[in-house]
């Protein structure tokens, strides 16, 4: 009798297959499918990933120092992950210009509402509607340089010694202020050596601080 060809299935070959047992077929469509899904998935989020992952942000281009207005040349319009941009980033270049920076800011650092003097940072500042920012220059200039955007401070009015009285006396005029800005040194109008420093205090204390710096000299105590 002659060989039978192995690559040619006979009929009791055919039969043998028909007869396995389910569970095999079965498993094996399983995972197939779930091969497929992954597939699916995969491509889907490298997708999504794709479009969501990068936005457009204002960053620095360069070095600046608080109390600059900034310029076009100042700003840089940069795309970054989605997942790192912080609330109130600045996305618009035009919204910036000729605005004032609070703080340093440095290369690459996105800026924020919070980042330059507008009406929503002295709110920002103290959690409050009613919040205003007030100029004040100290009467020790020294105690500027100590001075930090974010300082917690007492504002004290320095009241001249009346005749016969040995040392002055102070008033403290508003507490809990927060320091908004300290200009870096060179960054005010030239021939003025006192560096104004920017406070954020409620309405009320912010009127008696402005009005007590026509009369006397002011400084502040840290907390």
């Amino acid at each position: 009798m002659p060989d039978r060809n192995p690559l040619t299935p006979t009929a009791l070959d055919r039969l043998s297959h028909a007869l396995r047992p389910g569970w095999t077929r079965s498993l094996l469509i399983r995972r197939t499918c779930a091969v497929a899904l992954l597939v699916v998935a995969v491509v889907a989020a490298l997708t999504s990933h794709r479009d969501d992952e990068l936005q457009p942000v204002v960053v620095a281009a360069r070095d600046v120092a608080p109390g600059v207005r900034l310029t076009f040349d100042d700003l840089e319009l940069r795309e970054v992950d989605a997942a790192a941009i912080p609330p109130g980033a600045i996305t618009d270049p035009s919204l910036l210009v000729d605005q004032t920076v609070t703080g340093p800011v440095h290369p690459g650092e996105m800026f924020t509402d919070t980042r330059v003097l507008s009406s929503r940072l002295p709110a920002a500042l103290l959690g409050r509607d009613d919040a205003r920012l007030v100029p004040v220059t100290l009467s020790d200039s020294s105690v500027v340089d100590l001075l930090r955007e974010g300082d917690v401070v007492d504002v004290l009015s320095v009241d001249e010694p009346d005749s016969g009285e040995a040392s002055s006396t102070s008033t403290v005029l508003a507490k809990n202020a927060v320091v908004a800005l300290v200009y870096a040194p060179g960054s005010t109008s030239p021939g003025r050596d006192a560096r104004p420093v920017i406070l954020a205090l409620p309405e009320r204390d912010a009127h008696r601080v402005a009005g007590a710096t026509l009369a006397a000299p002011i400084t502040v105590v840290f907390h």
